[in-house]
């Protein structure tokens, strides 16, 4: 049975992953035969007939150039070509060069490696597309770790490759191995490495700092050498890719990472490992590991951020509000995959969930009501103020209604004053409190109130009547404050 182009090419891809030829002809729908003729590039003859390559004239000259400089771009080359009569594309002359390239390429033989429980680990990440939050798109990349010696994997997915998200990545994967290995191998990753010529290597500085937290040895692997790290290549992130990844749903980040975990406990980390024999979580030697620090270093991502006059803040792509008496300051932002913290130095001001959708707006509803609350409050007069802080929040109400009436509001509220410092504050609350009730609104009611109280009015002893019969008469009482009130009046307009 011959197979398309797309399909030879689809074969030796799942074969470099490491797929056997059964799983391989399931996929294809094919016989393993078939499987196994393409493998041993037994490939079966073109169905079309061979047409001249517009490069043939000019292969001579293509080698030549070569050999005096194997680098050369296509680009160049077919500078040199264009005066020979060359005015093909730089796809074909690229394609050829890969080619030649290739075959040319000398197959390097190397050393494996077993390592002892606790020696190493090893790291790399991977890319996985994206995840939508409502049509807003954000990548998607796998931080792996793997221990060599048993093949016990950890795998945390996120939105960033940026150093502190790597940082936190590994102190994760630490507290999933409760340890730390001897020496830890990398990829030339940015975060790690900051310049690798030859045999020499110069780390990342605050990358060195982090290693020296947790006592253990950064190795970076030779330029272009994918061998010296091939458990996590092959047990890593290839078999993420073809185990975990296919034929899965996600809603979100956290839906990812807790899916990824329970595979890593139920599918990866009890399979039987092809090479061990073994099944890494019983191959793994916690003892052999070195202990985790004491205290960790605060690896979330860090920035500072102005506080604009609609007390909103911008952190990545959203807008997160602080309190007024921050308008104008900047602030920190820590975030990390679930949360973001705003700090006034070492103060915590408010804590979000994190959003990873884009130009959202958290936190407005809270902080924009106590706004209008300190707003209502700055427009009472500090003399209202200090009376209601004197007097009771039972004041405000007798001021409203006082307001209603024709006095000057603020003659009344120093009369009041004058009252509180001639009297102590609970006897002139217990008179505006009276007053109140009987409807007098004013300080001179409360005045005549506190007079009556600190002056009362001896009884006078009843008159004997020389006819028995009208003392026994019984009059209604009366209440002398409509007069004192008559009086208060009649001197108040004279």
């Amino acid at each position: 049975m011959a197979l398309s182009p797309q399909q030879i090419e689809l074969l030796h891809q799942l074969h470099a992953e490491r797929w056997s030829a059964r799983k391989i002809a399931r996929r294809l729908l094919v016989s393993r035969r078939t499987v196994g003729r393409y493998l041993a590039n037994r490939l079966p003859a073109a169905t079309r007939p061979d047409r001249p390559s517009l490069l043939q004239p000019f292969q001579p000259v293509i080698a030549d150039l070569l050999e005096r400089d194997p680098s050369a771009s296509a680009v160049v080359i077919r500078q040199r070509l264009e005066p020979l009569g060359y005015n093909g594309g730089l796809t074909v002359l690229r394609a050829y060069l890969r080619r030649l390239r290739r075959r040319h390429r000398p197959l390097r033989a190397y050393v494996r490696v077993e390592s002892a429980p606790g020696d190493c680990f090893q790291v790399d990440w991977g890319h996985f597309g994206a995840l939508d939050y409502d049509g807003d798109r954000r990548k998607l990349y796998a931080f792996c770790l793997v221990e060599c010696h048993s093949r016990r994997l950890y795998v945390e997915f996120t939105h960033s490759q940026g150093f502190e998200t790597f940082l936190r990545c590994h102190q994760h994967a630490f507290r999933f191995m409760t340890g730390v290995a001897r020496q830890i191998l990398y990829d030339n990753l940015l975060s790690a490495v900051a310049e690798h010529e030859g045999q020499l290597v110069r780390f990342n500085p605050r990358f060195l700092a982090f290693a020296r937290d947790y006592d253990f040895y950064p190795r970076a692997c030779h330029v272009a050498a994918p061998w010296e790290k091939g458990k996590i290549e092959r047990g890593g992130v290839a078999y993420l890719r073809q185990n975990f990844w296919p034929l899965r749903q996600f809603k979100d980040l956290a839906d990812v990472n807790r899916q990824a975990r329970a595979w890593l406990d139920q599918v990866a980390n009890q399979r039987l490992h092809s090479e061990t024999r073994q099944r890494p979580d019983q191959r793994f030697q916690p003892a052999a590991l070195r202990a985790l620090p004491a205290l960790e270093s605060d690896c979330r991502d860090s920035a500072l951020a102005l506080v604009h006059t609609d007390l909103r803040l911008c952190f990545d792509a959203n807008r997160y509000c602080a309190p007024a008496r921050y308008v104008g300051a900047r602030l920190t932002v820590k975030a990390d995959a679930y949360s973001v913290t705003i700090y006034d130095q070492h103060r915590e001001v408010a804590s979000y969930a994190r959003c990873w959708r884009r130009g959202q707006t958290f936190g407005a509803e809270r902080f924009e009501k106590e706004l209008l609350a300190q707003r209502q409050a700055a427009y009472v007069s500090a003399a209202q103020q200090r009376l209601i802080t004197l007097l009771g929040p039972e004041t405000e109400a007798y001021l409203r209604r006082l307001a209603e009436t024709d006095r000057s509001l603020s003659r009344q509220i120093a009369e009041l004053l004058d009252l509180v410092r001639h009297y102590d504050p609970p006897s002139v609350a217990a008179a505006l409190a009276h007053a109140q009730a009987a409807g007098a609104y004013g300080a001179d009611y409360i005045a005549n109130i506190l007079h009556q109280q600190r002056s009362p009015r001896s009884l006078q002893p009843p008159l004997a009547l020389k006819d028995p019969d009208l003392a026994q008469l019984a009059t209604d009482p009366l209440s002398l404050l409509d007069y004192d009130a008559l009086i208060l009046t009649e001197r108040k307009d004279s």
